[in-house]
């Protein structure tokens, strides 16, 4: 995590030395994580992000010769450079697609082009957003330069296509929404067909409590074939319901049309994550103890684990130890084959719980997972 300040000054003085001048501007946005309501988003059902501490900076210019240039801090040091004509997909490919599909969007606005560097401590292929992180830094500073028309939820829409068209990572909104929309000290509610939006207060230091992210080191890509699978078996699984969306069906019992194993497992998982949503929504925002919330956060996790099948070893071992030395619950997060678990566990216990974590990993010779503490943090903003 980077203080705002620092992070822009770093920022500005890279762009300097890779290209020549100074910047216009310097934009951050967050990764974010998820208490509750994974793969939910793409059947247009309900979803409960936090936006993280960690960002991802854009320092931008534009430019008069049609051409971008793109450069990374945390890449190999060389610079991605393309005519403006010569954007499409698959080009340029790796991490540039990303700023580079949110460009073509705007590309009416930017006839002359731009020259972008970006600089993150969001951890890549956690779980945690790197990637929409990445767009919506790009896509806000764009939008003050450019596009200043433009809401925040078109920007959510611009930086999706980014992902979805230009990268061919099928997400939903989820993460796009988190990054721009949340607020500090809140969790984003969304319901993801009306995209209708409440900030839930999530203040969990007041009760004694915190949110631990365990990253287990085990790297996932959204445009991995698992991801896509899952989103088209969804999609299956409503054309038989006869349903637009497995927002649609009420219940479990509404899925009793389903012969599919497959499809009826996946379609459970949807149908019970949604409520446990509502649910924890509710639980948060009325005076009930949020340490209720961790159980429905386990049940999630073995939702996700038995029936989405999106879970890893080193995931469930993650979720099993911190359960076992005290945490109220615990549960993957993010598109699964790999990435980051989420716990949540009294404050006086959060060394204990991560040192059981870790124990669990060495006894089994997995890799050392990273721990850190989530505080609910704010979503995209210009730094200068």
């Amino acid at each position: 995590m980077t203080d705002d300040v620092a992070a822009a000054e770093r920022a500005r003085a890279a762009f300097a030395e890779r290209f020549g001048g100074e910047p216009e501007g310097v934009w951050a946005a967050p990764g974010r994580v998820n208490v509750i309501g994974e793969h939910t988003d793409y059947n247009d059902g309900y979803v409960l992000p936090v936006a993280l501490p960690h960002t991802t900076r854009a320092a931008v210019a534009r430019r008069t010769d049609g051409r971008i240039a793109l450069a990374s801090l945390q890449g190999d040091g060389d610079v991605v450079e393309l005519g403006l004509d010569e954007l499409a997909p698959g080009r340029p490919d790796g991490w540039a697609g990303y700023p580079a599909g949110v460009v073509e969007g705007l590309r009416e606005h930017l006839a002359g082009g731009l020259s972008l560097l970006v600089d993150t401590d969001v951890p890549v292929g956690a779980g945690l957003s790197s990637s929409a992180a990445l767009t919506c830094s790009v896509a806000l500073a764009l939008r003050d330069l450019v596009a200043p028309d433009l809401t925040l939820e078109d920007l959510v829409e611009l930086a999706r296509r980014s992902e979805n068209d230009f990268v061919g990572a099928p997400t939903g909104i989820l993460d796009q929404s988190a990054s721009l929309l949340c607020t500090a000290g809140h969790a984003l509610f969304l319901d993801t067909r009306e995209r209708r939006t409440e900030q839930v207060p999530l203040d969990l230091a007041a009760v004694g409590l915190e949110l631990l992210v365990v990253d287990t080191g085990t790297s996932h890509t959204h445009a991995d074939g698992g991801y896509g699978d899952r989103r088209r078996e969804c999609e299956q699984a409503a054309a038989r319901l006869g349903v637009p969306a497995l927002r649609d069906v009420a219940d479990v019992a509404g899925l009793a049309a389903l012969d599919d194993d497959v499809l009826l497992r996946r379609a459970r998982h949807i149908v019970t994550e949604n409520a446990r949503v509502l649910e924890v929504v509710r639980i948060l925002r009325g005076s009930s103890d949020p340490r209720e919330i961790g159980p429905i956060l386990l049940e999630g996790h073995v939702s996700l684990r038995d029936d989405f099948q999106i879970s890893t070893d080193e995931l469930d071992a993650c979720v099993d130890a911190a359960v076992r030395a005290g945490a109220h619950g615990a549960r993957m997060v993010g598109g699964g084959f790999g990435g980051s678990a989420v716990v949540l566990v009294d404050r006086e216990r959060a060394a204990t719980v991560a040192a059981a974590v870790r124990d669990e990993f060495d006894r089994r010779a997995f890799a050392p997972p990273r721990t850190f503490d989530v505080i609910p943090s704010a979503g995209a903003r210009r730094l200068g």
